[in-house]
């Protein structure tokens, strides 16, 4: 299929949709109201980011509450079977060879040939992997037996089973046929599917993650199942492609019946896995700096995020009325000065002070965004709200000690040495010398000084490196020969990944957009809630409530799926080679994946963090060991008793990266930013009090400020502020005056034309197969040309005789002329 066949369908205007109007009279203060009570009331959220939750929640998240009547099936299954076999014992009282013994006889069970019976050997190896919870206590023995029961299946060759089966369902062209003709998709469409997917989600998952009980023989499989599982062992790829063929596939409604969440779920589970998570990728670009000889990083990025902390979020538009209509009334009462915390860089007052909310109300960019409701003035000295409690101190060990300054250390590109002399050349000499930065002949003492302090924090990249690199290949195939490619699994899952990226992209993107709370529902749009809506639907309104907070729960966790997904494509493709990370972004760029992760942030996005999508007593494992309460409207409603939703936050900030990686000194995509009006959705995401997420949204302002003009600059001076204090400094960038903006022309097209060129001859030449045809060596053997194999079409046998009569004997062949001397 095209690329322009999966066109993802995202609107290029944020105002088009009708219901993004902004609300007119009355309705912009009761939104200016609530905003302001949840900004009032937003606490600092003691979120700690990493590649997971926890693994109870990650287990969890796996079934939906509708699957959970299939707990008790699965048990059902295992012990119809189990009796003729144990003879009164339970599953924990067997010793470790008769448990092998009796899953050896399930795996023979498992090739039989009538359908329902796999399903049924299906279930009772599901009930295994579980932790065979009608025999245990508590949570803890539940997981502890799954972790047991999982290595013991791995050891006897289940997850190679069950692949085999995922194959035969995916191609069970039956299936597909019957759920494209179906108007309603439910559960009992998706049952071998899902059963099969949560086996090996269980198996990936309990064996990827680390415990300090490991034994040896754990130890051992881990890593043989890492190996397996990221090498071309499945039909010549990895697993993983298998998983992606699965998404493209429903994404072009060849198969609606699909259990999205699940194969999703497991497609980033299995990538996590191979290819590592954000501590492993740290520990891989230290060595891969020290293998090129570069010096080693100024800092560990992920210990200086973990001690930030969360500014306070600038006053919203109702607490600034208030306050003017509290100086109208004629207080003499002074109102406290409340400092916010870390945003503050002086402690007088701004000298914009003066200008009042009407610059706020002037701003284009504010008026014109389309945001519901949202004046936007939000950076004040004076808060209304009173100070938030100060959140717990951090262990010793925790603890990382600062000196007194900046958290980041400032960074400066040889580029940016080169146009810093340049410049100075030109202004003091009258003429430049190229490249050269080591030649400071004619210019005065001070521009010796500034030179000597920008080399001093020069930080030279893996992606410079391998970016000259690629400019000598190209340039000399001959003498410096063919380039020696590490078979790492990121580089194999490319190879296998290359012939439909963009597929792969889109339909990653198709189901973003799909899951995304912004989204309206539309006819034509794919329906991903195939595994989640039972097959009769619900009668009562408890019922309904039920499956109202199922399905939301459902899309939240699919964007956390592929948030985090493309997240950990894109870094890995980065620190294996920049061009594969460029085609990636590039991709993602062209099917509208900017304007997507805006549109998912204009909405309320502290409603989204502190959303409550969840009934406890029905996850998992909870809802296996412990007796069903009865559920009401009210216990529904009331939801957890957490701060926030740790995988809303988490979806946020990786949607939030990927955005910072896709414009990151890319001219062109940062002005998309600009166009599309980012900067007030982005303003809206700093009321979120958590440090990395606060990052990440300054980081993104940070690179448009300069083209916002002065007077956003003027009207957001705590927001510059938070900037300057929170965000890495490059020595002579000129983000926050804008003066260097009329030299850049804006010409999208050329910039990504130009890098599509760069990556089309890097993956030409390391990986097309016919690679320098020009400089091929020519066969000269008789015998060799000969017994070369010529691949012929299939029905050539047929019209061999023909083509004889037609190119060998009709043909008039001079001998004689093979003699002469040419």
């Amino acid at each position: 299929m095209q690329a322009e066949d999966m066109e993802v369908p995202i609107i290029n205007n944020l105002n088009d949709n009708g219901d993004r109007q902004r609300p007119k009279g009355k309705d912009v203060f009761k939104d200016q109201q609530k905003e302001s009570e949840s900004s009032m009331e937003s606490p600092n959220l003691e979120f700690e980011y990493g590649d997971t939750d926890t693994l109870t929640a990650e287990l969890s998240e796996l079934y939906s509450y509708t699957e959970e009547p299939e707990f008790a099936l699965n048990r059902d299954y295992f012990e119809e079977d189990f009796k003729s076999h144990a003879r009164g014992r339970r599953w924990i009282e067997l010793t470790v060879e008769e448990q092998r013994a009796y899953v050896m006889r399930l795996l023979d069970a498992l090739e039989v040939t009538d359908r329902d019976k796999r399903l049924k050997v299906a279930r009772a190896i599901l009930y295994l992997a579980q932790g065979v919870f009608d025999e245990c206590d508590t949570e803890v023995d539940v997981l502890h037996w799954s972790r047991h029961n999982v290595f013991l299946l791995y050891d006897m060759g289940i997850f190679t089973a069950l692949l085999e089966l995922l194959t035969m369902e995916i191609d069970n062209s039956q299936a597909c046929s019957s759920a494209v003709r179906k108007p309603a998709i439910s559960l009992a469409d998706s049952t071998e599917l899902r059963v099969l997917l949560s086996i090996m989600y269980l198996m990936v998952e309990t064996i990827r993650v680390q415990t300090e009980d490991d034994r040896p023989e754990w130890i051992a499989a881990r890593e043989a199942f890492k190996n397996e599982l990221g090498s071309p062992l499945y039909n010549g790829e990895p697993f993983a492609l298998l998983l992606f063929t699965m998404v493209t596939k429903f994404c072009s409604m060849n198969a609606p019946h699909f259990p999205m969440k699940k194969v999703l779920l497991l497609l980033w589970k299995t990538i996590l896995f191979t290819l590592g998570g954000f501590e492993e990728l740290q520990e891989m670009k230290v060595r891969g700096r020290e293998r090129l000889n570069l010096p080693p990083l100024p800092e560990d990025s992920i210990k200086v995020v973990r001690a930030m902390r969360a500014a306070s979020p600038p006053a919203s538009a109702m607490e600034l009325i208030e306050q003017q209509q509290q100086q109208k009334r004629g207080r003499r009462s002074r109102r406290p000065l409340v400092k916010q915390d870390s945003l503050d860089t002086y402690n007088e007052r701004d000298p914009f002070k003066n200008d009042d909310a009407r610059d706020e109300e002037e701003d284009p960019e504010d008026t014109d965004s389309g945001i519901e409701g949202e004046v936007d003035p939000l950076d004040r000295d004076v808060i209304i709200q009173p100070p938030p409690p100060p959140p717990p101190l951090r262990s010793q060990t925790e603890r990382v000690n600062f000196p007194k300054g900046l958290p980041w250390a400032p960074k400066v590109r040889e580029e940016d040495i080169e146009h810093f002399l340049e410049t100075s050349r030109n202004k003091f000499i009258g003429f430049t010398l190229g490249n050269d930065t080591e030649t400071l002949v004619g210019l005065p003492r001070p521009i010796h000084e500034s030179v000597k302090t920008l080399k001093q924090h020069k930080y030279v990249s893996i992606a410079e490196v391998q970016i000259k690199r690629e400019e000598e290949l190209q340039q000399c195939p001959l003498t410096l020969g063919e380039e020696e490619v590490e078979e790492t699994p990121t580089e194999m899952l490319y190879l296998g990944m290359l012939p439909n990226l963009s597929q792969y992209v889109i339909a990653l993107l198709k189901l973003l957009l799909a899951a995304a709370p912004t989204s309206k529902a539309k006819t034509d749009s794919i329906n991903i809630l195939a595994d989640v809506l039972p097959e009769e639907m619900p009668i009562t309104v408890l019922q309904s409530m039920k499956l109202g907070i199922d399905v939301n729960r459902h899309k939240e966790i699919i964007v956390k799926a592929i948030s985090a997904l493309l997240l950990l494509l894109l870094k890995h493709f980065k620190l294996n080679h920049i061009y594969q990370f460029e085609i990636v972004s590039q991709h993602l760029v062209f099917a509208n994946c900017i304007p997507l992760i805006l549109k998912f942030f204009n909405q309320n996005i502290m409603s989204y963090i502190s959303a409550k999508n969840s009934i406890c007593v029905l996850d998992f494992p909870h809802c296996v060991v412990h007796e069903m309460p009865e559920l009401t409207a009210e216990s529904l409603e009331a939801g957890d008793s957490n701060q926030f939703c740790w995988r809303n936050l988490f979806s946020c900030i990786n949607l939030l990266r990927i955005l910072n990686k896709l414009t990151k000194w890319k001219h062109s995509r940062t002005m998309m930013l600009v166009v599309f009006k980012s900067a007030p959705i982005l303003k809206r995401a700093l009321k979120v009090k958590q440090a990395m997420m606060q990052l990440y949204v300054l980081k993104l302002l940070k690179i448009q400020t300069k083209y916002l003009g002065r007077q956003w600059r003027k009207s957001n001076m705590k927001t510059m502020s938070a900037i300057y204090q929170k965000v890495r400094h490059r020595l002579n960038d000129d983000w926050a005056y804008g003066n260097d903006i009329d030299a850049r022309p804006w010409d999208f097209q050329a910039e990504e034309c130009a890098l599509r060129e760069s990556i089309e001859k890097f993956n030409s030449r390391r990986y097309d197969k016919n690679k320098n045809g020009d400089f091929t060596p020519v066969d000269n053997c008789l015998q060799s040309v000969l017994g070369q194999r010529v691949d012929l079409p299939e029905d050539f046998h047929y019209s061999y005789e023909m083509w004889l009569e037609r190119e060998v004997f009709s043909q008039p062949i001079q001998w004689e002329g093979l003699l002469q001397n040419p």
